[in-house]
């Protein structure tokens, strides 16, 4: 058995592109591999947001102990009560994958909720489109889009720089990295 083997093949993240459609919302219970808990004093007012400005839904509930959100497959959130949350957000951030296509309707979406919630979007030194979102917790959430890979790009030479190559260029194809 090899010690290599093609993430995506298990990753629900749909290769990048401007077609790319993110994946139906995963309603199924399995072992989460990660997940955030995020504590909140107003978990009415924090299900909303989530809900309606960064597009989770609610897999399950147990009032007023926690409530399970969730995205696409492995994008879990628990949302607990708390009697307080910090003034501001921290500089440490939890991101979650999603497609090019989502982002201004994430952007919009949030700021109807909440107008000065969003920060971006800003493209990325490694290929990304990314949003940050300060939630009514005060949790800083960054949304990730993979753009499509151009050969020619700064951003194509940055990672070369640091010796990720595309599949079938040469320079070990990346195994120091899979």
């Amino acid at each position: 058995m090899s010690d290599y083997y093609d993430a995506f093949e298990m990753s629900p993240v749909p290769a990048p592109g401007p077609d790319a459609v993110p994946p139906e919302p995963f309603r199924g219970i399995y072992g989460m591999p990660a997940f955030v808990t995020i504590p909140t004093s107003d978990l009415a007012a924090s299900v909303d947001f989530w809900t309606r400005g960064l597009g989770f839904f609610e897999l399950f509930g147990i009032p007023g102990r926690v409530v399970h959100l969730r995205r696409w497959a492995f994008q879990d959130v628990l949302l607990v009560p708390a009697e307080n949350v910090p003034e501001q957000a921290p500089a440490m951030s939890v991101s979650f994958a999603c497609v090019l296509s989502e982002v201004d309707s994430l952007v919009e979406a949030c700021r109807a909720v909440r107008p000065d919630s969003v920060d971006g979007p800003r493209d990325t030194p490694w290929t990304t489109r990314d949003i940050a979102v300060i939630t009514p917790e005060n949790a800083r959430i960054v949304f990730t889009a993979a753009k499509p890979y151009d050969p020619a790009s700064q951003e194509a030479r940055n990672l070369e720089a640091v010796g990720i190559t595309p599949p079938g260029v040469g320079h070990g194809d990346n195994e120091e990295h899979a």
